[in-house]
């Protein structure tokens, strides 16, 4: 039997057991570890790396399911830890080279947009004079526009900008303004499509409509069953191809001219509102995929 799989979450929750389950069912122990929780120990002993529950010998490989926020140096960290493991020829889904691509949002637009993908017109910079200025100028060609922090999930932290009084509100995430033109969807109020890919396959998607812009279902966005459309399915795999990841949540617009859109590309997305309305088990889907691949287990 293989040894145990570090699960790297903060909050196991659903998914987490949904991954033990998993896991489980293939005669796999798995161990729920922080990242908050792991150092280096360098020379002290042959790997470096102190993993809670792993101290005599490091897991054969890892899930990651949640990187903690922080200062930079401590997001540094835990995806030092992410890139020693892979270093040492141990599995990690997603990498640290994926997560870090995914969770700074201005990497993943100039990297999708780079690669030739529908994105979102998108600024990133310091000044907030010039912030302004771009704003002011969309609001007055008629154009909203997002605000969003560099770093975040689950639409934490996101404003839309409707308004020249509402620029008294635009605030920067530690320093830097991150601002996205809105992209009205077709159709009646607010909707998006989430596709699901693992391994370059689009498994699984939904549509998620919002009641109001903001369509996260931690928000409370009701999911609803698609087909997934060729189209849809190539832009979602090149998505997650350009970023390097083993699975992701791709999330893609069509606008009011009937055009797709890619507005964001998660590396630890979540699934259960997908798994309500699709009759997958993903964890299954994706603990498969990780073992075949990675360690030959079938």
């Amino acid at each position: 039997m293989l040894g145990n799989i570090a699960i790297f979450t903060d909050d196991p929750g659903w998914h987490g057991r949904q991954l033990q389950q998993a896991f489980m069912a293939r005669g796999l122990g798995s161990v729920f570890v922080s990242l908050k929780d792991c150092h280096f120990q360098i020379g002290a002993c042959q790997h470096s790396l102190i993993i809670p529950g792993f101290e005599e010998r490091l897991p054969v490989a890892a899930f990651v399911r949640g990187v903690p926020g922080g200062s930079l140096a401590e997001v540094v960290l835990y995806l030092d830890v992410l890139q020693a493991l892979k270093r040492q020829t141990i599995p990690v889904y997603n990498d640290g080279r994926a997560i870090e691509f995914s969770v700074d949002k201005a990497m993943t637009s100039f990297l999708l947009h780079r690669a030739g993908l529908p994105t979102p017109l998108t600024w990133v910079l310091r000044d907030r004079t010039e912030a302004l200025r771009i704003a002011e100028q969309e609001l007055k060609n008629g154009h909203l526009l997002i605000s969003k922090p560099l770093f975040g999930s689950q639409g934490e932290g996101i404003r839309r900008l409707e308004k020249s009084c509402d620029l008294l509100w635009l605030t920067s995430s530690q320093g830097v303004y991150y601002l996205q033109r809105f992209v009205p969807c077709a159709g009646e109020g607010f909707s998006d499509i989430r596709v699901f890919v693992i391994n370059g396959c689009a498994v699984a998607a939904m549509r998620r409509r919002g009641k109001y812009w903001l369509t996260n279902v931690a928000r409370g966005a009701a999911c609803e069953s698609v087909a997934i459309q060729p189209e849809l399915a190539h832009l979602a795999i090149q998505a997650a191809a350009i970023l390097d990841m083993d699975y992701a949540g791709v999330d893609i617009i069509q606008d009011q001219q009937g055009n797709y859109l890619l507005i964001e590309v998660n590396s630890i997305p979540a699934w259960k509102g997908l798994e309500s309305v699709c009759g997958l088990n993903i964890a299954e889907l994706l603990v498969a995929d990780l073992l075949k691949r990675y360690l030959a287990y079938d």
